[in-house]
């Protein structure tokens, strides 16, 4: 069973993840034009289950 802090901790890392990758919007485009994906949806994607899990 998931303490608070614990869902606090996942949410505030969940949030910077999705801050992270919104700021790196533009290397990731400048990067896809180069044909190299950025695999930061994963990261996002993996913390948003997590929180999910602890809420």
């Amino acid at each position: 069973m998931p303490t608070r802090i614990h869902r606090a901790a996942v949410f505030a890392l969940y949030q910077l993840s999705v801050a992270i990758s919104i700021c790196l919007m533009p290397m990731a485009l400048l990067a896809k034009q180069a044909g190299v994906t950025l695999p930061a949806h994963r990261l996002v994607e993996r913390l948003e289950r997590a929180y999910d899990a602890a809420a």
